[in-house]
């Protein structure tokens, strides 16, 4: 098939193609570059995601958290989720700012840290808990080594947090550390 149409104009499958193509591409591109959504229509993939969510979870027994299974958000609370892996430095500095508002929100909150990384290799259950002891977590330890959360999320990098309100609607999203002043006014917001 030609890309011409007969009468002087040229738009055919290729260019249709390309302009498709290139707006997603964008789009990509400003969730890579730490792009802050929120809930409503906004980046980072926060407008979709609630379709996909909830996410159930294995947990983890750790300081603050049980072995079994958590979903993710919570039902009927608002829940602040954080993703993370060991080997993140970033994530390491975002540890202060959560335990910080956990203390201040931790009632009226519900308060997941997830990983994805798998175990084997050389990484163990005994390894991921003691790095939340390292780090002081003292909240829902979780691990989802598909990636569904961060799949459902639009997540694109670590650490990244979500807001969901009560009825588990994404009210923000944020990619990289978070400071406390803006974990405070985001969680402010939903309680």
């Amino acid at each position: 098939m030609s890309d011409d149409s007969g009468d002087g104009r040229t738009l055919g499958r290729r260019h249709l193609l390309a302009s498709v193509l290139g707006t997603g591409l964008v789009g990509a591109g400003l969730v890579g570059a730490g792009a802050v959504g929120s809930g409503v229509g906004g980046l980072g993939g926060a407008g979709s995601a609630d379709a996909r969510l909830p996410v159930e979870v294995s947990t983890l027994d750790a300081p603050g958290s049980t072995a079994g299974t958590q979903q993710v958000p919570a039902s009927g609370t608002p829940t602040l989720i954080d993703c993370f892996a060991t080997w993140c430095g970033p994530c390491v500095e975002q540890m202060s700012s959560l335990g910080t508002v956990h203390d201040r929100y931790g009632d009226d909150v519900t308060f997941v840290s997830v990983t994805n990384e798998r175990f084997g290799g050389g990484l163990t259950r005994d390894d991921v808990r003691a790095w939340w002891r390292d780090y002081d977590g003292g909240w829902t330890l979780g691990h989802d080594p598909e990636g569904d959360l961060l799949a459902a999320l639009g997540a694109s990098g670590l650490p990244f947090l979500a807001l969901t309100d009560a009825t588990g609607s994404v009210v923000w999203t944020h990619g990289g550390v978070a400071a406390v002043e803006t974990l405070d006014r985001e969680l402010s917001s939903v309680v």
